[in-house]
């Protein structure tokens, strides 16, 4: 094992031990070491740390790229003196997606045409539709949703226990009674077999398995383009990830409406959701048109009252 290799899997166990998954990172860093290895290189400089970032991948990929080996560099310096970091703005950074916000008609119409897939009788369109409308009204990720056990749902008390969060945290999601009342309906017809019966996950397929990913896509790209979301074979519009985005920005609308003051309040909606800072609630507030109004007519009138 290489001086790099044996720093990398310091760099990574230490941050992993702070709760960071580093999954994709952790591949990335791999990646390199292994170039600068081809390469016979020691020491990491500007000029490898470059042609390294740009030899795969496409253009938006380059940054992020970079700037997972920026961190590993500044670890790597510490060691080695002669090790450089790369600058920050060699290469433009990704601009985060813009949301899509659905409107209520919207999310209204996915549902109903989750509960028309095929086929009739199976618990597949049932599933489907309590996902989404979990995924609607509480800004779950779909990974968090998916992975739910039984233990983890508490419909007596209302509760939704969220185990090993993209960040390796757990919390506790209160849910409103409507939703305790059809996820009830929704373990009725769940267990109504005894396949089902014995799964150890919430949300299953006919035969008890768990829901991966692929399926509820693709159901979902199909249903995007069924009701008017995704244009003919569009590869790109609304993705289900908008649900969760959806949610945060009515939440911070809900409160501007009710003169709460929000910057108090961000704190409890960033725990709600699971965001690692506050930094990342705080950006809904310059996603949304309505909240950038709200928020800059909150700050006038603080102005008023201070002169």
């Amino acid at each position: 094992m290489s001086p790099l290799s044996d720093a990398l899997a310091r760099y990574l166990s230490i941050r992993r031990a702070f709760g960071f998954k580093l999954i994709t990172q952790g591949r990335i860093l791999n990646g390199f070491v292994a170039y600068m290895e081809r390469q016979a290189a020691e020491v990491i400089t500007v000029r490898l740390a470059l042609d390294w970032a740009t030899q795969s991948g496409g253009p938006r990929s380059w940054p992020d790229r970079l700037s997972a080996l920026r961190g590993f560099a500044r670890h790597v310096s510490i060691t080695e003196p002669r090790t450089e970091i790369p600058p920050t703005g060699m290469l433009a950074p990704r601009r985060r997606r813009a949301p899509y916000i659905y409107s209520e008609a919207q999310v209204r119409r996915l549902l109903e045409a989750m509960l028309s897939l095929p086929p009739a009788a199976s618990l597949r369109r049932w599933s489907y539709y309590v996902v989404f409308g979990l995924l609607a009204v509480t800004g779950l990720r779909i990974s968090e949703a998916l992975r739910l056990k039984r233990d983890d749902v508490d419909l007596d008390s209302g509760v939704l226990t969220i185990r090993d969060t993209k960040f390796g945290k757990s919390r506790i999601v209160p849910i409103h009674p409507t939703t305790v009342a059809a996820l009830n309906d929704y373990t009725a017809r769940r267990d109504a077999h005894r396949q089902r019966r014995a799964s150890a996950y919430f949300f299953t397929g006919d035969r008890g398995g768990r829901i991966y990913h692929q399926g509820i896509h693709l159901a979902f790209c199909a249903v995007s383009r069924q009701i008017g979301l995704r244009d003919g074979d569009a590869a790109t519009g609304p993705r289900i990830h908008d649900l969760r985005h959806r949610y945060a920005v009515l939440t911070l609308l809900r409160w501007y409406r009710a003169g709460d003051d929000v910057e108090q309040r961000l704190p409890q909606l960033s725990t709600y959701l699971g965001h690692s800072h506050v930094r990342d609630t705080y950006w809904y507030l310059s996603a949304c048109p309505e909240l950038m109004e709200h928020a800059a007519l909150r700050l006038e009138a603080r102005w008023e009252m201070m002169s």
